[in-house]
């Protein structure tokens, strides 16, 4: 089963991340009200990021080069651990936030 963005089902890996991504707003919003998450200006800065390091790079950072490149990038200097896991509780920016921001599943540990 999949998610309804714009009114087209798109289709979902077994842990509901999209296989192909989708960079739309609609995206965002479909996955963020799927998993409970009232997105915030906080939310909307880690997501941008996530994207932009994806087109940049064809994945997403793990969440310690993340917090680190929100940091040092001074896209959200207040970035860490617990904000990370504050904003995105079921797995963290890393993994949570790369689903709501309309991305495929990260290559995980290892996977860079």
């Amino acid at each position: 089963m999949g998610i309804v963005i714009n009114g087209v089902e798109k289709e979902v890996d077994d842990y509901g991340y999209l296989l192909e991504p989708d960079f739309s707003e609609e995206a965002v919003h479909a996955f963020a009200e799927k998993e409970g998450i009232a997105l915030t200006e906080q939310h909307w800065k880690v997501i941008n990021y996530l994207r932009q390091k994806y087109q940049e790079d064809g994945h997403t950072p793990n969440l310690r080069n993340l917090i680190k490149g929100l940091q040092d990038e001074g896209v959200m200097p207040e970035a860490d651990n617990k904000l990370m896991f504050e904003l995105f509780p079921d797995g963290g920016a890393a993994k949570q936030g790369c689903r709501i921001a309309g991305l495929p599943q990260p290559y995980g540990k290892g996977g860079y």
